[in-house]
């Protein structure tokens, strides 16, 4: 429901659409939402792609990087439990896990955030 108090407009309006001006006023409101809703999803993208230019990206930071994948590999090789460098690295089990499993043509330190 819609109370409007002052102006042309002026009155109740419910959305069930009980008069052709009520239907026209929630239809309007409705297609208004709709395209400010469209234009934040554009202007977002936009950022996206701006920042990405800049070599920035968004999401939360890897746990185990690179160098730490390669330690914790040898470690693993030496028959090191994955607990015990789990907590060397100061990443949890799953983590680790995670990162050392095999990607398809993904760069291995992006993957394992806790």
């Amino acid at each position: 429901m819609l109370e409007i108090l002052t102006g042309v407009c002026a009155g109740v309006h419910r959305p069930d659409g009980a008069t052709i001006a009520d239907r026209l006023l929630f239809a309007v409101a409705a297609l208004a939402a709709e395209l400010e809703r469209e234009l934040i999803r554009e202007r977002t993208l936009d950022g996206l792609r701006a920042a990405a230019a800049q070599g920035r990206r968004g999401g939360r930071p890897v746990a185990v990087n690179a160098d730490q994948l390669d330690v914790a590999r040898a470690r693993l090789a030496r028959g090191e439990s994955v607990t015990a460098i789990a907590a060397h690295l100061g990443v949890g089990r799953s983590t680790l896990y995670r990162a050392l499993q095999p990607h398809d043509g993904a760069d291995q330190s992006s993957s394992g955030s806790a």
